[in-house]
């Protein structure tokens, strides 16, 4: 080692993380010294989609406002230089630049009614069994290409005259460097990455009728994009600082963030949606991954994720919603100690049932379901939250046996990062549920997983080996050991009759 070296190495680094969910970001500084990291939330923001003449769309310069607003805290706080700045979202949602750069209109949300029948119409320009062949990802309605699909068949405007097409996080990055460019992680959940190349899938942008020049160069996590534009760095008090691509899409920057050993095991990124996946060394794609709707998304060191995509928390937090606009308010705990005093095993819903998409009624809807499939419907609010929880955790086993039909192997771990974790009658239920141990943590997974790649990016870790050995040296974990296995044995027997799993 040259002189030197070892000091340089153990120096505190601070990164700096913008992670989006689906309702909220969040500006995350990280340290990182001695293999070590530290992490402090120090801006936090609502994510509110925006109604415009019957459309959703995301508030993008609003987004972007509370992006320099944590750039200006990180400055007022004195810590100096900030060795980098890396930002995650969710999938699938764009932005169209026309010939001067400029944004052409504000991005959709992806569950925007636009995309309504356009998997179908998709399919009549090529065969679902060839899209799947030439993506290898799983079919759903608010993909990019079904978006794409529905301004084309309406002749949008902005498609006509657009020259470039930046997922969210390659949108702010743009803002932020005046550099454009694709990351590969993000790009796959678009359902046009050719599984066998890494890159766009002429095929299917041939037979859809896009225009091939809006579809930019791909880049790997890890990438530098560029350094924050003067006019950025005045405005915020910085001095230029670079921006790396990281595993922009949440889910591959928590699947990275994963404490795993060894190769037997499972991640879960639990949140709104819950992404249940292993990871694989080449696109998994054949008659099972597409009968069972797999996805093959990237992930880092050139891997990818093969996840079965799955509704999550999205349920849970929809009825608290609409208990709230009733007038009742319900913390989350509160749901908990309901579901907890319920009866067990009354009742079974498929979470990923498409009645349960919308965002309003979600109570009515899971008892009209537990009817209309001959069950008994739950009658109070404790049964009713009970329901959703049990259906979840066993719809985790069912994603777990599709997993080793798959692989052929056994997974003998499920790690569950992400803000679910912290639920910890859903932990105990998908223990039981699975019959294998589950371990939980890091909560901040996905934040964890973005600062870390950006020091992979800038050095100070070597690869993702080295990316998980810090991962483990700076969280606790959780463990739950599977308990109750007849009962619920027989509970996924039911389950099955009635999702026809």
């Amino acid at each position: 080692m040259p002189a030197g070296a070892e000091q340089v190495e153990n120096m505190e680094k601070k990164f700096l993380a913008f992670d989006f969910g689906a309702s909220s970001g969040r500006a995350i500084l990280g340290r990182l010294e001695n293999g070590k990291l530290t992490m402090e939330e120090i801006h936090r923001f609502s994510n509110d989609p925006v109604e415009i003449c019957g459309h959703y769309h995301w508030d993008i310069f609003r987004l972007f406002f509370e992006i320099k607003q944590g750039l200006i805290k990180y400055a007022n706080m004195g810590y100096g230089k900030l060795d980098g700045i890396g930002i995650d979202t969710w999938g699938v949602d764009f932005g169209l630049l026309g010939k001067d750069g400029e944004l052409l209109g504000a991005p959709y949300h992806y569950r925007d009614k636009r995309t309504d029948g356009m998997m179908e119409q998709a399919q009549k320009l090529m065969p679902r069994r060839e899209i799947f062949r030439h993506s290898g990802v799983s079919f759903e309605f608010f993909n990019t290409l079904n978006q794409l699909l529905a301004m084309k068949l309406a002749s949008s405007a902005a498609l006509e005259g657009a020259q470039e097409l930046l997922f969210i996080p390659d949108l702010f990055a743009y803002f932020l460097t005046g550099n454009k460019g694709t990351e590969f992680c993000e790009a796959t959940t678009s359902q046009m990455i050719d599984p066998e190349t890494g890159d766009w899938s002429e095929d299917i942008i041939k037979a859809m009728g896009f225009p091939r020049r809006i579809f930019g160069r791909i880049e790997q996590p890890g990438t530098l994009r560029g350094m924050l534009l003067p006019s950025v760095c005045k405005e915020c008090g910085l001095e230029p600082t670079p921006v790396y691509v990281v595993a922009s899409h949440d889910t591959n920057a928590a699947s990275a963030a994963v404490p795993a050993q060894g190769e037997n095991w499972a991640f879960l990124s639990s949140g709104t949606w819950s992404l249940l996946g292993i990871e694989v060394d080449k696109p998994v794609v054949n008659d099972v991954t597409y009968e069972r709707n797999f996805s093959n998304e990237g992930a880092i060191g050139g891997r990818y994720d093969l996840l079965s995509n799955i509704m999550g928390l999205w349920i849970i937090q929809q009825l608290r919603a609409d208990w709230e606009r009733a007038g009742e308010k319900l913390s989350f705990p509160d749901m908990v100690k309901l579901a907890q005093e319920a009866q067990p095993f009354k009742c079974f819903i498929n979470p990923d049932d498409k009645s349960f998409v919308a965002p309003v009624g979600m109570e009515e809807r899971i008892r009209a379901y537990c009817e209309r499939t001959g069950q008994e419907a739950p009658l109070t609010r404790g049964e009713v939250i009970r329901t959703a929880y049990e259906s979840l955790a066993l719809k985790y086993r069912e994603a777990i046996d599709d997993l080793e039909k798959i692989t052929g192997k056994r997974i003998d771990v499920l790690h569950i990062v992400g803000g679910g974790c912290q639920n910890l009658l859903l932990n105990r239920m998908t223990a039981n549920a699975i019959g294998r141990k589950v371990v939980t943590g890091p909560a901040e997974g996905t934040a964890m997983g973005n600062i870390l790649i950006q020091a992979m990016g800038e050095g100070s870790i070597k690869d993702v080996a080295q990316l998980r050995e810090v991962v483990r040296a700076s969280v606790d974990t959780g463990e739950y050991l599977p308990q109750d296995k007849q009962a619920w044995d027989e509970a996924y027997a039911r389950y099955c009759r009635v999702t026809k799993c």
